[in-house]
């Protein structure tokens, strides 16, 4: 295996058996099996156990489970068992945060039929501490309740839709549209130049964090011409040799991120304040200062992120 598939979220080899989500019949004997767990998911937070955060999988007949609106999706098989996810949003707690829905949401949530250990937490806080199989499988999980939450109508006729194909699916009743989730390829880019490298920073990001340049990638358009182009537009840098590094499935909520390297042709920042609020070259030792936490003014990027990863790989002179 590549160091590039150890990112976090990918790499585990899970068996998604997809050949088995159009038997409906299978499906439901491995929901019934006896080492068949299911992964509840509430407006966007896996839940989560114990001080390790292992995923938080409960039997398909507790009655946290009972709360979902739609059947579980099949997730695969964990060296054999059955896992499955369900989305419990409808649930309302004794308290609802004002932080639900930032960008990152410190906040957790104990459902009372679950015990105590047991908490529905945001997944950025928790992902770094996931095992590969772990992270695959929450992650999976996270998008593709994520795409169910925002596409339950038809997108040809507007009528409501509903799951098929174990949850990979949905199918409009009216139309016979067909749909299925969505992943949005996203280009982040490690554009150096000498000894430092471009970092930058959205508005709303945590007090002092920077990371990579990042943007989503348009129709028509090759990996390499939306780095040149994202960096352009958020930096005002010109790019020249552009080659592909990593990728990371980043279920924030459903994107593919491609992880590149770029060398900038010239080092004068002019940034677009509607895309970014500050962009910095910043040279490798002070990257490796901020990495060990020795400098005040900069975070680096969270760690489980591919930002984090490619950076930290950069400081070793490791990627491949």
């Amino acid at each position: 295996m590549k160091l590039a598939e150890t990112v976090t979220f990918g790499g585990s080899g899970l068996e998604r058996a997809a050949e088995l989500r159009g038997n409906g019949t299978r499906i439901a004997q491995l929901l019934a099996e006896a080492d068949a767990k299911v992964l509840p998911i509430w407006r966007g937070k896996p839940l989560f156990v114990g001080q390790d955060c292992a995923p938080g999988w409960l039997s398909p007949k507790h009655p946290v489970i009972a709360l979902a609106g739609e059947p579980p999706v099949f997730l695969g098989l964990d060296d054999g068992a059955p896992r499955f996810a369900c989305d419990i949003s409808g649930w309302e707690p004794e308290e609802t945060p004002d932080t639900l829905g930032a960008f990152f949401d410190p906040s957790e949530q104990q459902h009372p039929a679950l015990q105590s250990e047991a908490r529905f937490a945001e997944l950025r806080g928790v992902m770094s501490r996931l095992t590969q199989r772990g992270a695959e499988l929450v992650a999976t999980a996270k998008a593709v309740l994520a795409w169910h939450a925002t596409h339950p109508f038809c997108a040809r006729c507007g009528a409501k839709s509903v799951p098929e194909q174990a949850g990979w699916q949905r199918v409009c009743e009216e139309c016979g549209g067909h749909h299925f989730p969505r992943t949005d390829p996203v280009v982040i880019m490690l554009i150096t130049h000498g000894n430092s490298v471009l970092l930058g920073r959205s508005p709303g990001w945590p007090d002092g964090m920077y990371s990579l340049l990042a943007g989503f990638v348009e129709p028509g358009e090759s990996l390499e011409a939306a780095v040149r182009r994202e960096v352009f537009e958020e930096a005002g840098i010109r790019v020249g040799a552009v080659e592909y590094l990593a990728s990371q499935p980043w279920p924030f909520q459903s994107s593919l991120m491609f992880g590149c390297r770029g060398n900038a042709l010239g080092t004068e920042i002019t940034i677009d304040p509607m895309e970014i609020e500050d962009a910095r070259w910043i040279d490798r030792e002070t990257v490796r200062d901020a990495f060990a936490g020795e400098v005040t003014w900069m975070s680096p990027a969270r760690k489980g992120s591919i930002a984090h990863f490619l950076l930290s790989h950069w400081l070793a002179d490791t990627l491949d």
